[in-house]
């Protein structure tokens, strides 16, 4: 396509005007205009304001000099010119022609008739060389070309008056001009423009000798205010204007005449004192801007900021004042003025501010509101989230929804994601719009049954989370009855989706298969139920079948489509379920390097940060001092290192001179834990955080240079001089979003290896209640086997509520035969014999007596842990037959309260500890053997046999507890752990109601320093890196148990009558309030339960047995 331009110079006073309009028969239009001093360019297909596409570019360009301005248009392409800014725009492909047959210069006409209803909106200026597509406007109109109409007052030269400015730059900066007018002159006025950025400043200063008073004409809070004092009368006080600093030319008049002052902005009178006169002296001087740096100075006193900004069309008694006379001193005098020229700059056009964060300025610097951007720094450069579940579960979080970046700076936005911590692996889950079951039902009209699912984070995220996972699946589920998958005799599919990041590849395989194969997880493993088909749909039975799997290979997800066609047959039912999206494990987050020589480093191609740079990485070393990374320019140059076993220094240079921001610990870095470093530069100053510590800053020079120019490659872990190089591990390395692959530049480089150890040294205090930290190639899982706790940190109770007629026995003897599951306990021979336990319980109950923990041995022995009648706890031990019980009693009593208590016991032979709640260590001796000899079994709750036991305890431990036991562990087993969570595979008998409950105990809270932000759409503040949870008020709480209610009962009526009137084998039902119920209820031998549920809290399991 032919390319499309239009170019043109101009200059002006005027803030606002239309410099070009050109329209076409086919609707299109393109205006060009100045708005508040920035160029705008309007393309539109119609006259409804949902056509229009504006492009922005440029401001302050109302200032009395040339500008050039350049559009360049080919297809779907804008480049777009002003000075030397320059844009490059996609537009809408209705754009992409242009088709205009008539054009008009410096207004917005259509067919020679103004199209806006205010004239005001034509360009007053000055407009040359002005040239559509090759022909130069303004030469045919000199030319008097018959295509040219002229009108209104045009010239054809630059007669425009020249106005000249002067800038108040700094705080010493004034102006003085003497009053030449005689005091009894009926009228004073003064008058000028100005324009700033500045909220406060004094614009306007005159003593009055003859009333003994003073005049301050100044903006406060970018208003306009007088403030007059005359000696014996009330102050006056007079406001006027708003939004004054926003950098646009403002005109203020004075207007003091018969007894009425008058304040004027903008040529609107805004406000007025009567009864008040200003006389001025002969001789009197204005100041302007400010006061003269000497004390003292006659009829000048400041008590506000000095003016910072621009001024002109200054107006003493109607008479316009010659400021060239003041810049050759033949008029007044003036202090640090820049005369002839505005010197204000835009420091928000083009705006520095990334991630949509708003700009607003002052004369000399500009701020960035990061408040819902979910960025931080100076420049909102640095997200404040983490960049998978991974980095969140490291800092010792737990399940939950959190707001993931997963490119940190880059520009794809935090969003909100569910992550599963509760396994050894930690799982990312992205929703979709329909994750339930879905009744799919034919009509003859219905050739096929189509399903779209839109997930609820953007492409880009998904493209990138599948990315940087090592493994991602999504299950998939199709239920039929004479509904085929794929089978047909032509070939073609009867079913097929469509998945990928860009969701453009269709699939002809379902979950268990490999793509391209038109087979199922069954077809793969030879169990189908027809042999010469390769899914169970497909051998088209007339019975309920399904096929299930997972879909695993990350090319192919996330399902985006699904298209079912064999579903308008006779006798055809079908039904379908694609889950969540499902990742884990962050390739990026344990991609390390080691570093093993000094003379040792990797190089990557030139980091190009020139003007935001960021860079996170995790390291650590036994060494006291080493080159994390470099990379040089001709000058210019950035580094970050350790200085010293307690100092990280970040240091470059952007062609100011060097700078450096250092961060001193307390604690040396050289510990061989890993440490965490987060530097940024940007054109406002420069940070450094070193782990949790605060961050050391440093502004960066005012109106210096803020181009980062590189050049050489970038060295990781040395130098370019091979000195001072770095001995350690370094993992995780972003530059500014990207993360460097260091593993794969180490595998290639001598000196380097890839990977890097001893995960546990760091994280393995996250393991808690003695939990043991296992170390992975690239991870680390706490091992819970010995802990009475479960969770992806041994942080979640375990517990149970119990009856009188609940029972717990542990067996020993059953434990070396029956096959064990590891994480619940371990095994041990049936003569197992000890000299020390370690016993802790967390209980609650009101019953008194009541029975505890009961350990039994083959031999008659026994422990037993029970409440007295007095509400003391009581251990009783008889570790020898031969002999008589023992009884410890603790002196702590008022223990059957309803509240929640925790029992440590420990013995070492004959010395035993008792510890209670936070009470005091009671401390015993035992006289009796010190062997507890051939352990049989664990009993929690009521003991079935108590023949052996003498009556009074016999009583106590046939009635059992009845309450709530949490966190049980004798030594390394956890029998009621092993109850609950692996009954099957456990040597553990359940007798009784156990439902499975929380006693109250307090959660492990995670050891991770934690800070507060607040997140876009939360009220009040969050907890940074907690997870985010609908809060249910108490009274909506009720409603939904009262709606529960009713439902439970319409819905067991329903079924009471439907058996009742058509004795149907067959009955409904309803697991949840998302299950599938089709209206005639057909036998589905299948649930609507979605095992992939994503809800943070878990319901409560009755085992009756």
């Amino acid at each position: 396509m032919v390319k499309q331009s239009i170019s043109l110079n101009f200059k002006t006073l005027k803030n606002s005007g239309t410099l070009l309009h050109a329209d076409g028969h086919s609707g299109h239009s393109i205006t060009l205009e100045l708005e508040k001093g920035n160029l705008l360019l309007h393309l539109q297909t119609d006259k409804s304001p949902s056509s229009r596409h504006s492009v922005s570019l440029g401001s302050l360009l109302d200032d009395q000099h040339w500008h050039h301005f350049v559009v360049e248009h080919q297809s779907t392409h804008l480049n777009f010119t002003v000075d030397k800014s320059m844009q490059w725009v996609q537009i809408p492909s209705k754009f992409s022609h242009w088709d205009h047959d008539q054009i008009s210069v410096g207004a917005d006409l259509v067919h020679g008739l103004q199209r806006s209803a205010q004239p005001s909106r034509n360009f007053h200026g000055c407009l040359e060389n002005v040239i559509y597509n090759g022909l130069n406007l303004v030469y045919l109109a000199q030319q008097s070309d018959q295509r040219v109409t002229v009108q209104g007052n045009v010239t054809f030269s630059c007669l425009e008056p020249v106005s000249v400015a002067v800038t108040f730059s700094g705080p010493h900066s004034l102006l003085s001009l003497p009053w030449t007018m005689e005091s009894a002159s009926a009228a004073s006025s003064v008058g000028l423009q100005f324009r700033t950025w500045d909220r406060e400043g004094l614009l306007l200063t005159f003593d009055l000798p003859k009333q003994g008073g003073v005049v301050w004409i100044y903006l406060s809070r970018a208003r306009l205010c007088l403030k007059l004092f005359q000696s014996g009368k009330t102050q006056q006080d007079l406001t006027a204007g708003s939004s004054l600093s926003d950098g646009q030319w403002h005109r203020m008049e004075l207007l003091s005449r018969r007894g009425h002052v008058t304040l004027t902005v903008d040529g609107e009178e805004a406000a007025s004192a009567y009864n008040t006169l200003i006389t001025i002296a002969k001789g009197t001087h204005l100041y302007f801007g400010g006061c003269p740096i000497v004390d003292g100075a006659e009829g000048c006193r400041n008590p506000f900021s000095s003016f910072r900004g621009c001024m002109h069309s200054l107006v003493v008694n109607d008479q316009p004042v010659d400021l060239v006379m003041v810049q050759e001193r033949l008029l007044g005098n003036y202090s640090q003025l820049q005369i002839d020229m505005c010197g204000i700059t835009d420091r928000c056009s083009p705006s520095h501010c990334e991630h949509g964060a708003s700009c607003s300025q002052s004369w000399s610097t500009f701020h960035c509101n990061c408040s819902g951007s979910g960025y931080s720094g100076a420049t909102c450069h640095s997200s404040i989230h983490e960049q998978s579940c991974e980095a969140y579960k490291h800092k010792g979080n737990t399940s939950g929804f959190y707001y993931i970046d997963v490119d940190g700076s880059g520009p794809i936005k935090p969003q909100l994601v569910y992550c599963n911590m509760t396994e050894e692996k930690t799982w990312m889950v992205i929703e979709h719009n329909n994750t339930e079951l879905t009744r799919v039902r034919g009509s003859p009209s219905k050739k096929q049954h189509s399903a779209h699912f839109e997930y609820t984070s953007e492409d880009e995220l998904l493209a990138a989370v599948i990315s940087q996972s090592e493994h991602c699946e999504q299950e998939v589920a199709y239920y039929c009855k004479m509904s085929r998958l794929f089978n047909t005799q032509d070939g073609f599919p009867h079913s097929w989706w469509v998945g990928g990041t860009t969701g453009e590849q269709v699939q002809t395989y379902w979950g268990g298969a490999q793509p391209g194969s038109q087979q199922c997880a069954c077809g793969v493993l030879n169990k189908c139920l027809d042999p010469r088909h390769q899914c169970n749909c497909d051998a088209d039975h007339a019975d309920w079948s399904n096929d299930s799997g997972l879909l695993t290979y990350k090319e192919s997800l996330p399902v985006r489509s699904l298209v079912l066609r064999d579903i308008n047959r006779p006798g055809s039912e079908s039904a379908y379920r694609v889950g969540p999206l499902r990742c884990h494990g962050d390739k990026n987050i344990w991609n390390a390097a080691f570093f093993d020589k000094e003379t040792s480093y990797l190089h990557f191609p030139t980091f190009h940060g020139e003007l935001s740079a960021d860079i996170s990485f995790l390291f650590k070393t036994t060494s006291s001092s080493g080159v994390f990374l470099e990379n040089l320019g001709i000058k210019d140059f950035i580094r970050i290192e350790l200085s010293s076993a307690n100092e990280v220094l970040f240091s470059f240079d952007v062609g100011n001179g060097p700078l450096g921001v250092r961060v001193k610990t307390d604690a040396p870095l050289n510990d061989n834990r890993w440490h965490r470093i987060r530097a940024e530069r940007n054109i406002k100053e420069a940070s450094l955080h070193v782990d949790e510590l605060p961050a050391a800053t440093r502004e960066a020079p005012a109106d210096g240079h803020i181009h980062l120019q590189l050049n050489s490659q970038l060295f990781i872990g040395g130098t370019a001089s091979r000195q001072k190089g770095f001995r350690g591990c370094v993992r995780a390395l972003q530059m500014n979003g990207l993360t460097l692959d260091l593993e794969a530049r180490a595998k290639m480089t001598p000196g380097v290896e890839a990977g890097c150890p001893g995960h546990c040294t760091s994280y393995g205090s996250l393991c808690q209640h003695q939990g043991r930290c296992v170390e992975q190639p690239s991870n680390f899982y706490c091992d819970c086997s010995t802990s009475a706790y479960t969770g992806a940190f041994c942080d979640r109770e375990v517990s149970a509520s119990f009856k009188s007629s609940t029972s717990i026995t542990y067996s020993f003897q059953g434990s070396e035969d029956r096959p064990l599951n590891h994480s619940a306990h371990f095994s041990g021979p049936s003569d197992l014999s000890l000299t020390a336990e370690h016993v802790h319980v967390s209980f609650r109950t009101v019953q008194a007596p009541a029975l505890l923990l009961f350990v039994s041995s083959i031999h008659r022995g026994h422990l037993v842990l029970l409440l007295n009648r007095q509400s003391k706890v009581e251990v009783v031990y008889r570790l020898d037959s031969s002999r008589v019980s023992e009884v410890l009693r603790s002196r702590v009593g008022n223990l059957a309260n309803g509240n929640l208590h925790s029992l440590t016991l420990n013995r070492d032979r004959d010395r035993v500890t008792l510890q209670i709640d936070q009470n005091m260590v009671e401390h015993f001796n035992l006289t009796s053997d010190v062997e507890f000899h051939s352990l049989q079994s664990i009993i929690l709750g009521k003991v079935q046999d108590t023949t052996e036991l003498d009556p009074e305890l016999a009583r106590v431990a046939s009635a059992g507890v009845t309450g709530c036991l949490s966190s049980v562990l004798f030594n390394t087993i956890s029998p009621l752990k092993a109850a609950l969570l692996h009954p099957d595979t456990s040597p553990t008998t359940v007798s009784g109601p156990l439902v499975q409950s929380r006693c109250g105990s307090p959660s492990g809270g995670s050891p991770a320093a934690e800070t507060t932000h607040t997140l876009s759409g939360q009220s009040g503040s969050v907890e940074m890196g907690q997870p985010l949870v609908n809060t249910v008020k108490k009274d909506s709480a009720l409603i939904g148990g009262v709606i529960a209610l009713v439902i439970f009962v319409t819905l067991s009526a329903s079924a009471i009558i439907a058996r009742f009137l058509y004795r149907r084998k067959w009955m409904c039902r309803s697991e949840d309030a998302k299950t599938v119920k089709p209206d005639d209820c057909p036998e589905l031998p299948f649930s609507s339960h979605n095992s992939q549920s994503t809800g943070s809290s878990e319901n409560q399991k009755e085992y009756f047995i």
